[in-house]
């Protein structure tokens, strides 16, 4: 197939992809108030980037776990959503005073989630009732849903992190959240 004629077929491609979009984009209809919206959370596979400021500030502080070299995890929301996942998000900080290599042990230690190089996916959360313990969720191609990409911090620097596992049963009100290197902090559950 000549190139140019491939070329004009993916153009055409998109442009019919985009108009699609736009036409089923421009309903003004409101959504029925006895559903609850269902969110999702898209799993960030590139490197967040360094801010010269701190990071956006949580409104709650649910968890501080300290952790190796001067590194402290702030966990600022633990959401339940309709698809039947749990996202933990919070704020990697760096408090040591020169900058540090994100710890490997983070990562985890299973074949499937080194391969993808640097992430949160050794994160774990324990449910002591159920006696169950659930690991960070994996796309198709095995790679955590988790921060990823990030292995460096500067000093007094932060990053936004988080880390998507299968939820706990609605009945489970709390679990034990553990990240190797860091001490594990209890998360209440709503």
């Amino acid at each position: 197939m000549n190139v140019r004629y491939a070329r004009r077929g993916l153009s055409s491609l998109v442009f019919a992809s985009v108009a699609l979009l736009s036409v089923g984009c421009g309903a003004e209809e409101k959504p029925k108030a006895d559903k609850p919206a269902a969110t999702t959370t898209a799993p960030q596979t590139s490197a967040p980037t360094q801010a010269s400021e701190p990071a956006e500030q949580p409104t709650e502080t649910l968890a501080v776990l300290k952790g190796q070299d001067g590194f402290e995890l702030t966990v600022s929301s633990v959401e339940r959503d309709a698809g039947g996942f749990l996202t933990v998000k919070g704020v990697l900080k760096n408090s040591s005073e020169r900058g540090r290599a994100i710890p490997p042990l983070t990562r985890g230690d299973e074949t499937e989630v080194l391969k993808h190089g640097s992430s949160f996916g050794g994160a774990t959360l324990l449910d002591s009732v159920a006696k169950k313990r659930y690991y960070v969720l994996r796309d198709t191609e095995g790679r955590p849903l988790t921060t990823t990409g990030l292995s460096m911090l500067g000093s007094g620097k932060t990053a936004a992190v988080f880390m998507q596992f299968p939820a706990p049963p609605a009945s489970t009100t709390e679990v034990s959240f553990q990240l190797p290197t860091f001490e594990p902090a209890t998360l209440k559950l709503s």
